[in-house]
């Protein structure tokens, strides 16, 4: 474990396990979590004789809460800080959630040599928020009530989220688990509110369309059907049709949390790809 001063002064906490001269994978949390939701990969792919690395977005785990900062562009830059910091080369970046769209947004800025991959796991892009150019898209309504739910008691919120769609365990005959439910909390609650707060805005209202034609280096791009918070529809398939390399897989029936329900499929699905 370790941390990077960004060019603010931002610290930011990572994790960085495996030998240095193996390929690096890089995770990148969802929202409100931190660098513990990848548990189940970092240990996977470990095992499997990568160097695995994840950070906690800055407000959020165990980086510096800012006061500003919060947004994409900022985010991106956390990250080439940390990428130079390492000096990571040939990277496979990954992200989940609002970590897939700081993912797109960094990958397609990053510096030539950094980057070799990148996948996309029940991610934000293109755009999550509805409009005339994304009628298919989430109304801003119900972002509106994610900052409602917060402000008025986080902690509560956070349960709910946990208990319910995150993870599926919401629908009809799902099987719940007590402990990640408290773990997620747990991250939550970790992270600063004002952080979480104005991330809702981020990770539903940042619009990755020319990021994803940017970027040159195969994706793949990973999302469940069931999909309660990042929906399916207006998501996965249009990212794919916007990226120059990109390769689709779809799981029936699968929620938002699915890396952290299903990492008996998820992992070893990625590790096939990472070696075709």
């Amino acid at each position: 474990m370790g941390t990077v001063t960004t060019s603010d002064g931002t610290t930011i906490f990572y994790k960085d396990w495996g030998p240095r001269d193996a390929q690096p994978l890089v995770f990148h949390h969802g929202w409100p979590l931190s660098s513990d939701d990848w548990d189940a990969q970092m240990l996977f792919f470990l095992q499997q004789g990568y160097r695995v690395i994840a950070h906690d977005r800055r407000g959020h785990g165990r980086s510096d809460q800012t006061s500003g900062g919060h947004d994409m562009d900022t985010y991106a830059a956390d990250v080439a800080a940390l990428a130079e910091a390492l000096d990571l080369r040939d990277a496979v970046h990954i992200g989940h959630s609002t970590g897939g769209g700081e993912v797109a947004r960094y990958v397609a800025r990053a510096e030539p040599g950094r980057v070799a991959r990148a996948v996309l796991v029940g991610a934000v892009p293109p755009v999550m928020v509805k409009s005339d150019s994304n009628p298919g898209g989430t109304p801003i309504e119900v972002f509106d009530g994610f900052r409602s739910a917060l402000a008025a008691n986080r902690a509560q919120f956070y349960i709910e989220v946990a208990s319910g769609p995150f993870y599926g365990f919401n629908r009809p005959g799902a099987e719940d688990s007590q402990g990640l439910i408290d773990n997620w909390w747990r991250q939550g609650m970790t992270g600063a509110a004002n952080a979480h707060y104005e991330c809702i805005k981020a990770f539903s209202e940042t619009d990755f369309t020319e990021d994803l034609k940017r970027i040159e280096v195969p994706v793949l791009v990973m999302h469940g059907t069931d999909d309660q918070v990042v929906p399916y529809d207006d998501s996965a398939p249009l990212t794919v049709k916007l990226l120059k390399n990109g390769t689709l897989k779809s799981y029936e029936g699968y929620p938002h949390g699915m890396l952290t329900v299903h990492p008996d499929v998820l992992n070893p699905d990625i590790l096939e790809w990472l070696r075709s």
